[in-house]
């Protein structure tokens, strides 16, 4: 079996989620704010959702769909998240969350410039994308500080608790 990446940048490791962390993931996305500003976070977020998540999480590595990284600090306390998904044709799919105590530290643009360059040295995409919902700009200006640009907004393209948001497309290309 291989070995899951381990990726270090100037204040974070960026490793595999363990059974360890469950309890932290669970007690981050307790607030409503994750659900509210991202397409697939639940509300209440349960011990149970984040068991389920590590196990796709692992299942993704192993089928080589994806790459799903604990951010952590440099003690290896589990902070955030960020995942690299291969939706096939040479793109990846860019997602990350952050701990409420850790935002506006630039934490998810450090690591979303690692996992950049991961999927375009390591692993050969040719085209890596995020969304955001509209209602979520500080996203938008992470992915902008890491190369990406707007690309489109889809109209209504995720529903959600019986509503329709627009979400905001962004992409970079591995030129």
């Amino acid at each position: 079996m291989k070995k899951f990446p381990v990726i270090e940048t100037e204040r974070l490791i960026l490793s595999q989620l363990e059974e360890k962390d469950v309890p932290f993931i669970v007690e981050y996305l307790q607030h409503r704010i994750y659900s509210d500003l991202t397409s697939n976070i639940p509300y209440p977020y349960t011990e149970s959702d984040a068991r389920f998540w590590l196990r796709m999480s692992k299942d993704a590595f192993e089928n080589n769909t994806g790459y799903t990284f604990g951010i952590r600090n440099k003690e290896g306390h589990i902070i955030g998240a960020i995942g690299l998904h291969d939706r096939e044709d040479d793109k990846a799919e860019l997602g990350y969350w952050l701990g409420i105590p850790y935002w506006n530290k630039g934490y998810v643009t450090e690591a979303a410039k690692a996992i950049v360059d991961f999927g375009f040295n390591e692993l050969g995409f040719h085209k890596i994308f995020a969304t955001h919902f509209i209602h979520n700009p500080a996203s938008g200006r992470i992915m902008e500080k890491i190369g990406m640009e707007q690309e489109a907004v889809l109209i209504q393209e995720i529903k959600k608790d019986g509503e329709y948001f627009d979400l905001v497309r962004y992409s970079i290309f591995n030129n």
